[in-house]
């Protein structure tokens, strides 16, 4: 759900929390007794963070850009829309597509552990299960915008949604200017991980 909001201080989490902490332990342990390799563990990570995963999404948001069926339908039901794809499983079944306007920027955030639509944005980044992300997002996401470059006209509004283990969120950004005739594929280029989460916003065409 969306959450109000008010600009206050807030302590910054100085360390990664507990979980990742004893995940960092174990990767050492194994890297040591030659169980592991960590330039292929860091391969698979890369793939499924930064390549598979955010590519699903990226070709949802160039859709809904480029086809006004496919935009109703999505805003209508996404959990269905992207399902047809083939962009469904555990970590998405239940997906809802919010839209950035001049008006209004989306943000998502979850504060009570790290749920994340999976299938299309590949495995959630650190900062995103962070404690001070989850804390300063809802409480002041301006200032959290801002530290990811994403500074906003003071008119415009910030509406925070909390992911929960029933419902996920897929931002919609911006469709950038100078698009006009560009096909899915390379809209799809345009689309970064950052920008569907809220935190960040399209790229614009070379």
């Amino acid at each position: 759900m969306p959450h109000d909001h008010h600009d206050h201080d807030d302590p910054h989490a100085l360390l990664p929390p507990e979980p990742a902490l004893r995940v960092k332990a174990l990767e050492t342990i194994l890297t040591k007794k030659g169980l592991i390799d960590p330039a292929a563990l860091d391969e698979i990570i890369d793939a499924y963070q930064n390549r598979i995963g955010p590519r699903n999404g990226a070709m949802v948001v160039a859709r809904a850009w480029s086809d006004p069926a496919f935009h109703a339908a999505l805003m209508k039901d996404a959990t269905e829309v992207v399902a047809d794809l083939g962009f469904f499983g555990r970590q998405g079944e239940h997906i809802i597509a919010v839209e950035n306007t001049d008006e209004t920027h989306n943000m998502v955030v979850c504060t009570l552990c790290s749920c994340y639509p999976w299938p299309l944005l590949g495995i959630p980044p650190g900062w995103y299960k962070s404690d001070a992300y989850r804390a300063r997002a809802v409480r002041e996401p301006r200032k959290v915008l801002a530290n990811f470059g994403v500074n906003l006209p003071p008119e415009s509004s910030v509406r925070v949604w909390d992911s929960t283990a029933e419902v996920r969120y897929l931002v919609i950004p911006q469709r950038p200017t100078g698009t006009d005739g560009m096909d899915v594929d390379a809209l799809a280029a345009l689309v970064t991980r950052d920008s569907m989460i809220g935190t960040g916003l399209a790229k614009a065409p070379s």
